[in-house]
């Protein structure tokens, strides 16, 4: 074995893995299926050590995310649907199609010619597929995807094709609308299908206004989130040099502790 592992040594792990007569119960009892939610979670867990800007935690997840990938691929391959060998082939051939500024004679002049021209050669590969056309134009955005993430992809379909707001004025008209048809709903007493149904237009509105601002709304969320979770840390340590515990009695304490938290970060 040499000092430097390669992807043949993961390959040959796998499949060692998922041997019939000398491989692990656990790996062999696997499927596309139960696979999934790992493939997810680690998704997740590299978009985090992004997020936190640490290194040693990215290299360890990304080998687990590479795993993943492994994985699905020693399995298509035990069935004779595709190998490892498949999907690398796969992804460089794609990569040479989506770049011929690259690979090929055509000029760009910047950033974004480039991404006018990755999205004209994916279009070309869905109506290949006859996605487009027979199928419409956002069939094959993943149904598994966050809904942020679904809502962002099926906006900018539509608006490949001029269904969308020219300024960024009329998504915030949009966004006024949908919270004031929340508003009447909450009124109105709605029953719970229809509140569903306009807090639902309010967050695809808001999607909607974070893409106009060139903004990712999952990472925007994951933000307020992390926010959220750091500036609550401060109100429980601030109750507890208190003597206290968080709890409808203390609200008031809470929220101002919570504003201090919020002065804390902009200062």
């Amino acid at each position: 074995m040499n000092d430097v592992p390669s992807i043949d040594e993961l390959l040959a792990i796998m499949a060692r893995l998922r041997d019939p007569e000398r491989g692990c119960p656990w790996d062999l009892k696997q499927s596309f299926r139960t696979i999934l939610p790992y493939t997810l979670e680690e998704a997740y867990e590299v978009a985090e050590a992004v997020e936190q800007d640490d290194m040693d935690d990215l290299c360890d997840e990304l080998g687990d995310l590479l795993l993943q990938v492994v994985f699905h691929a020693q399995m298509a391959s035990e069935q004779n649907s595709f190998t490892f060998a498949d999907v690398v082939r796969g992804i460089c051939d794609k990569l040479r199609r989506r770049h011929p500024h690259v690979f090929g004679e055509l000029a760009v002049a910047d950033a974004h010619q480039v991404h006018t021209t990755w999205e004209r050669e994916k279009a070309a590969e869905r109506a290949r597929k006859d996605w487009v056309g027979a199928n419409g134009v956002l069939v094959g955005v993943a149904q598994a995807l966050p809904a942020l993430i679904r809502a962002e992809k099926l906006q900018r379909r539509a608006a490949r094709v001029g269904f969308d707001w020219d300024q960024t004025d009329g998504v915030l008209d949009k966004v006024h609308e949908e919270l004031s048809e929340c508003e009447q709903t909450i009124a109105a007493q709605a029953d719970s299908t229809e509140r569903v149904h306009e807090v639902g237009d309010l967050l695809f509105a808001c999607v909607n206004l974070a893409r106009h601002l060139g903004v990712d709304a999952e990472q925007a969320l994951r933000t307020a989130n992390r926010r959220f979770e750091t500036r609550f840390a401060r109100v429980e340590a601030g109750l507890r040099d208190q003597g206290r515990v968080p709890g409808p009695e203390v609200r008031g304490e809470m929220e101002r502790l919570w504003g201090v938290a919020k002065a804390q970060e902009k200062n």
